[in-house]
């Protein structure tokens, strides 16, 4: 016998862009900020469900929130400054590499 997660589980498993999963989960958006973001955000919703719905069964409520939460983050912002991925990270420090090192 099917559960209910297993429909939400394949849904999930056919999205693939950010602009699928927000229409799936009913978020509204503007396509500019998706069209710039749309790694970053899909990327910060990951993080935040690995932090928070970790060893628990996909709940739409709960993917719904953080979907939410990770598409607001750039909509004020920009990727720069929230620094999701570890190339914004590691901008902050020093980026000099000196040309010997590529000579090796």
């Amino acid at each position: 016998m099917a559960c209910a997660n297993d429909t939400f589980e394949d849904d999930l498993a056919e999205l693939s862009s950010a602009e699928e999963f927000l229409d799936y989960f009913g978020i509204d958006f503007a396509v500019p900020v998706v069209q710039v973001n749309r790694l970053h955000i899909l990327q910060r919703f990951h993080d935040y469900l690995a932090k928070q719905e970790a060893g628990k069964a996909p709940d739409y409520l709960a993917y719904r929130h953080w979907l939410a939460r990770a598409y607001a983050d750039f909509v004020g912002s920009t990727a720069q400054a929230e620094k999701v991925f570890a190339v914004f990270q590691k901008a902050e420090g020093s980026s000099f590499v000196p040309l010997s090192s590529l000579t090796d």
